[in-house]
């Protein structure tokens, strides 16, 4: 039982210090966005508050969730009784449910995170996919990043729209309609920065398109780059 309030606690700080990397590459504003981590081998994950901004944010202000995104407050360890931690005052982020449908959906995935970073929400505004033109997209994207359906906040419908878009895709990011980009990865580290080059390549083929049209890569190079990059960059 040690184990997992250790677990916990560890994921809770993890989380809450990778916000600050969405302010640092000013992916988000006011208190909008949000990272969230699955506790590893628990139905369990950790996500922002909502409504508090990120300067406020501690590791113990991380709300821990159960994978239907209700809040878990403490849990009875027996002998010792209950190990309560957080603030019960509170609420989980108001896109909980999207990452919690595809926490449940894609057991792989490890962390998500949603912003509403300029360049690829304005792709999303447009409903358009990201083209793979870029060699850095080729190496992070596996192609290009994906439009997944409009959906209204308040259950899980956006998740099941992001599952539902990247379950056939190698990307780790989707732009969802009108609304702004998710990104998963293995872990809460590897959304953030599945997060930041959606950001950084979203700007930069905008900006190739106010010049011309960009270069397409075809299918073959495309799947070497990738296959490169996840497989052989860095081991």
């Amino acid at each position: 039982m040690s184990a997992l309030l250790d677990t916990i606690a560890r994921v809770r700080k993890e989380v809450c210090e990778l916000h600050a990397e969405l302010t640092r590459y000013e992916l988000v504003v006011w208190t909008a966005g949000n990272v969230s981590a699955r506790i590893p081998g628990h139905d369990l994950m950790v996500i922002k508050p909502s409504g508090i901004s990120y300067a406020e944010l501690t590791p113990e202000s991380m709300v821990v969730t159960d994978l239907y995104g209700t809040p878990v407050r403490g849990i009875n360890t027996g002998s010792n009784g209950t190990v309560d931690w957080g603030n019960p005052d509170l609420s989980p982020s108001s896109d909980t449910a999207a990452h919690a449908y595809v926490y449940r959906h894609m057991p792989e995935v490890g962390g998500v995170v949603h912003t509403h970073s300029t360049y690829a929400t304005a792709w999303a505004a447009r409903g358009e996919e990201i083209p793979c033109v870029l060699t850095m997209m080729g190496d992070e994207f596996g192609g290009p990043i994906p439009v997944g359906p409009f959906a209204l906040i308040g259950d899980d419908s956006i998740g099941q729209g992001i599952v539902a878009t990247l379950k056939g895709s190698n990307s780790p990011a989707v732009l969802m309609q009108n609304h702004g980009p998710f990104t998963i990865g293995k872990d809460a580290r590897a959304a953030v920065k599945a997060a930041v080059m959606c950001e950084e390549v979203a700007k930069t083929v905008h900006v190739s398109r106010q010049l011309g049209d960009p270069l397409p890569i075809n299918q073959a190079q495309i799947e070497s780059l990738y296959d490169r990059y996840q497989n052989v960059y860095g081991r």
